[in-house]
């Protein structure tokens, strides 16, 4: 197998398909923004009451925010980078796979260069890291957990297929859903200054929704990433082991609500407030695996995520008006 040094220059006479502008949003994967409803989740635990709200604490949020973001494009970025270089990006976005858009990994459509793709991971990066620093140093008391979290989450972030490529070596699934989990808690514990159970079980909820449409992403890619060493789940099992694999998480995902709500850590309603989050899942888990749609399957995870990170928020107003009330 070929790997790849630089993206090559457009044919003679061939106009860039788009702008560089948006070629860097692609690359940064702006249009997925899946990750950053995290911190309004951290927002609606400590929103209520609204007159104990203190200004810094949405200043913490709003840098810890936009650290997120640039954070989060960074890793992605790093991760194109990658699949570039070993040719998995080629194979999975390729002409034996017209429901992929080439675009979208602009290293494969030739709208960016390897150097240019380096230089736009490297300085979000950064930019996040500064970020972050400040969000730590403008929060009210932030616990040294959180502190400690927010550095690790940084450093492991950009290691998700870079350098260390922690997302080749069996890690990936565990990676997806611990940076939502990551994320939540730690944009909570900088705004709250304290831990919390419940906030915990909804950050491993929230972790779950990338982690729910990862995993089709990988049944879809198991022939490039099994020709460049990629040990994702899909590939180093069955197809049928794959699809109880990925049953397996869907009935996890509900018992963490489950089991929280029936030992108190959760209200007791909270089960039931999420159930819809569920009947979504079994739809996305029939049309992937009974339905044989993998692709559609993969979309159908958005807005089973999107709805859910709404209910997080519900429980929280709910929790806090009850509170207040």
């Amino acid at each position: 197998m070929t790997t790849r040094t630089e993206a090559g220059p457009f044919p003679s006479g061939t106009a860039r398909p788009e702008s560089k502008l948006r070629s860097y949003a692609r690359l940064g994967k702006l249009d997925v923004y899946d990750y950053y409803p995290s911190v309004a989740v951290a927002l609606s635990a400590v929103l209520l009451p609204v007159s104990g709200l203190r200004p810094t604490t949405i200043v913490t949020l709003t840098l810890f925010l936009f650290g997120a973001v640039c954070v989060v494009v960074a890793m992605v970025a790093l991760d194109d980078v990658t699949g570039y270089r070993d040719g998995s990006d080629a194979a999975n976005y390729g002409p034996d796979d017209p429901l992929r858009n080439k675009l979208r990994k602009p290293l494969v459509a030739g709208t960016l260069t390897l150097r240019e793709a380096l230089g736009f991971a490297w300085a979000t990066a950064a930019a996040g890291a500064v970020l972050w620093a400040a969000a730590v140093a403008i929060a009210p008391h932030p616990p040294t957990w959180t502190v400690v979290l927010v550095v690790v989450l940084f450093v492991v972030s950009v290691q998700y297929s870079y350098g260390l490529k922690i997302s080749y070596h069996g890690f990936q699934e565990i990676f997806l859903a611990g940076l939502g989990a990551a994320l939540v808690m730690g944009a909570y514990g900088l705004a709250a200054g304290h831990f919390s159970g419940f906030v915990l079980v909804q950050g491993v909820l929230f972790g779950f929704g990338p982690l729910l449409f990862g995993v089709y992403s990988n049944t879809n890619d198991i022939p490039g990433d099994r020709a460049v060493g990629r040990r994702t789940v899909a590939c180093l099992v069955s197809p049928k082991g794959n699809a109880l694999f990925i049953g397996s998480l869907c009935a996890a995902e509900f018992l963490t609500g489950a089991v929280a709500s029936a030992t108190g850590i959760a209200p007791w309603w909270f089960v039931f407030l999420m159930l819809p989050v569920t009947a979504l899942r079994v739809r996305q888990f029939l049309t992937g695996f009974r339905q044989g749609d993998i692709m559609r399957a993969r979309k159908l995870g958005f807005p089973a995520h999107r709805a859910g990170t709404v209910l997080l928020i519900t429980a929280n107003l709910i929790v806090g008006a009850g509170a207040t009330g």
